[in-house]
């Protein structure tokens, strides 16, 4: 592994690592400086299961437009460039959406995306709108509007970039990259939420590509988490109306099905369900007690992973890294939902004081 601590500000993971991402080498990066996103010590969840695991968050939340798409988006909008494409194409939940929009306007590229009717958080939809992009929503949801995708190249000149778009998965590989460049190795198990199934795809394929294959029996056990009323890979099949506060990860047909199945099972990892409630509160706990304010579906890792460690199935003495996949700032309503409401008070040193001191009691 190459020493990348001196490449300077402003370089994105292209051009961090560039020997590991086949563009043509006369390929332009389209860069906003993705990347290099902090692996956070979760130290107070930690003596939670009392210490026994070491415990991190990737904090994805931390790339440009605020999710770990950037890194698959940076790929692919540079290779679409390189090849001439005048527009690209996405269905999505929120976060595609987004950063395919921020990419493709970098590159002076059209941008079309579609997004199931009323069922976007808030601050994706209005992300893609503010970076150009058009917005066509379907009276259905993500899966049929990826159908759609899927024959829209037939019928437009457009390139399509959700995750079935493999210059994505180079792209989402490079945040392995990172772990093992901080930690010095893999860790023992990793987290992550599991939606359309790139993501884990992409991550055990950077583990891999960048161990030294002596070092391969140091893998990690790859664990993918799922909302419990979209759980397909939980299941073995198909989920045809999935339903979830987690809105990036409701999803009943991920596009990457083998590719999340064969990282599980060639890993000796799993999938497991988690429901709503235990993911806002994972959410609540991560902001309160850690400082990481992530949208619903990035807790479920962390969620997963207190049930994990209490029920034994993940071994104590582990190095376990939680993929935190995007800011909280995506879906402000669910946040704002399950929050303490401000308190109104007359503007005098008593009526301030007061409250602090009554709030101070109930804690």
């Amino acid at each position: 592994m190459t020493d990348r601590s001196n490449l300077g500000p402003g370089v994105g993971i292209i051009d961090k690592y560039r020997d590991y991402i086949p563009l043509a080498k006369d390929a332009r990066a389209v860069s906003l400086a993705e990347g290099n996103t902090p692996l956070i010590p979760l130290e107070r969840i930690a003596r939670r299961l009392d210490n026994k695991v070491r415990l991190y968050a990737k904090f994805e939340g931390l790339n440009p437009t605020g999710s770990f798409k950037d890194r698959g988006m940076t790929v692919a909008v540079s290779h679409a460039a390189s090849e001439g494409a005048r527009a690209v194409v996405c269905a999505s939940t929120g976060n595609t959406s987004a950063a395919a929009a921020a990419y493709a306007g970098r590159a002076g590229m059209d941008c079309f995306v579609l997004i199931p009717e009323g069922k976007i958080a808030l601050g994706k939809l209005a992300q893609a709108m503010m970076h150009g992009a058009k917005v066509v929503q379907i009276r259905g949801n993500f899966d049929e509007g990826l159908d759609i995708v899927r024959q829209l190249p037939d019928h437009a000149p457009v390139t399509i970039v959700n995750s079935i778009n493999p210059w994505r998965l180079h792209g989402q590989k490079t945040a392995a990259f990172e772990i093992i460049d901080v930690l010095g190795k893999a860790p023992d198990y990793q987290c992550m939420p599991v939606g359309n199934a790139g993501n884990i795809t992409a991550y055990w394929k950077g583990y891999r590509e960048y161990l030294p294959e002596p070092m391969h029996y140091a893998l990690p056990k790859m664990v993918g988490y799922q909302a419990a009323g979209a759980a397909p890979l939980v299941h073995g099949h198909p989920v045809d109306s999935p339903e979830t506060v987690a809105t990036a990860i409701r999803i009943g047909k991920p596009a990457t099905w083998d590719g999340a199945v064969n990282a599980a099972k060639d890993s000796e990892g799993w999938f497991s369900p988690q429901t709503d409630d235990a993911i806002l509160k994972a959410q609540k706990m991560l902001a309160k007690c850690e400082g990481i304010f992530c949208e619903p579906a990035s807790a479920i890792s962390v969620a997963g992973v207190i049930e994990d460690v209490r029920n034994g199935r993940i071994a104590e003495g582990s190095d376990v890294v939680c993929i935190v996949t995007g800011h909280g700032l995506k879906d402000p309503d669910t946040a704002i939902a399950q929050s303490e409401q401000p308190e109104t008070v007359d503007a005098t040193m008593d009526s301030v004081s007061g409250a602090i001191l009554a709030a101070m009691e109930r804690a």
